[in-house]
């Protein structure tokens, strides 16, 4: 008998073709609402998720049949990871489908934010000619600092590697890591060190409210701040702060720690983020690109050929 699968988000349709050509069936219902698949998930041997559907201990306690759940990019924080592998439920991420697609944006940002290219471009779209305001920095010679030494991580600092830059690297959870693109240093070194810092962990308690006013507080030099991970790892009001005493020249969120409208405009911080000429948003698109939206479903299935259905 054929085991079933569950897709409760946009996905690309390679995934399905894999997964049906290795003996699955899919069914696939991107716009089901939570209650709708609480009522079916017994019926299913695996289940696909993205950002917005919460895989917590009710789902895993009604998906009674279920042995793996694919999780279509990298970010693991909307599945109660530790109860899913009590129950002995395989999980798998696609990181490698989308970590080129945040290098290169994380590289677009820092790029713009250096150079002023928003303001710039809006200034002389309303009649103003300010180059000496809009003078910039060249990234040679800077120390990058990265954070979290990952697929994101190293796919940002291989992405660097062109411009002459010195990159650091600091992650708490593996040791040996230095290679030709970063090398391995403590917190303490980003701190002294960076130009740059750049955001690559994923949202865990230790991570959450990281970069908080006394952490920018310590850093020995005016940095450009760079976030594509979570943005609950970040304090956008530290960054405000930050940016208003100096220490922070520019900051590229492509998350924040409430995201979408309404909510994001409830937010005591949003005006003066919304106002600040220093800050560089995107809708928490560094990962989601059309290239990476089949690659992400590529690899996908590429590690569930390796369960046998």
């Amino acid at each position: 008998m054929n085991k079933n699968i569950l897709i409760v988000d946009d996905i690309h349709p390679i995934f399905i073709e894999q997964a049906e050509a290795m003996g699955y069936h899919c069914d696939y219902r991107p716009t089901i609402k939570p209650e709708e698949a609480y009522a079916i998930l017994a019926d299913y041997e695996g289940i696909v998720i993205r950002s917005k559907f919460l895989v917590d201990r009710k789902v895993l306690d009604l998906s009674t049949k279920l042995e793996f759940i694919c999780r279509a990019g990298a970010g693991m924080d909307n599945i109660d990871e530790d109860y899913a592998r009590e129950k002995g439920i395989i999980l798998i991420n696609a990181p490698e489908g989308n970590m080129d697609a945040v290098g290169e944006h994380a590289i677009g940002m820092l790029l713009s934010l250096m150079n002023n290219f928003n303001r710039a471009d809006a200034e002389i779209r309303n009649g103003q000619w300010k180059r000496e305001a809009n003078r910039g920095y060249e990234l040679k010679d800077k120390t990058v600092g990265i954070i979290g030494y990952g697929f994101m991580g190293s796919s940002f600092a291989k992405k660097l590697s062109g411009f002459g830059v010195n990159v650091i690297a600091y992650d708490k959870y593996k040791t040996g890591f230095s290679d030709q693109y970063a090398r391995e240093v403590s917190m303490e070194e980003i701190v002294k060190h960076s130009d740059v810092l750049s955001l690559h962990v994923p949202l865990t308690p230790e991570t959450d409210g990281l970069v908080d006013d006394e952490y920018l507080f310590h850093f020995k030099k005016p940095i450009f701040l760079l976030n594509t991970s979570r943005g609950k790892v970040v304090k956008t009001q530290a960054v405000l702060n930050a940016i208003k005493q100096g220490k922070v020249l520019g900051a590229g969120l492509d998350v924040l720690e409430t995201e979408k409208f309404p909510a994001l405009g409830e937010q005591a911080w949003y005006e003066e983020l919304r106002q600040s000429g220093k800050v560089l948003l995107t809708p928490h698109v560094a990962g989601w690109t059309f290239d990476s939206y089949r690659r992400i479903s590529e690899v996908m299935a590429e590690k569930l050929g390796k369960i046998k259905p």
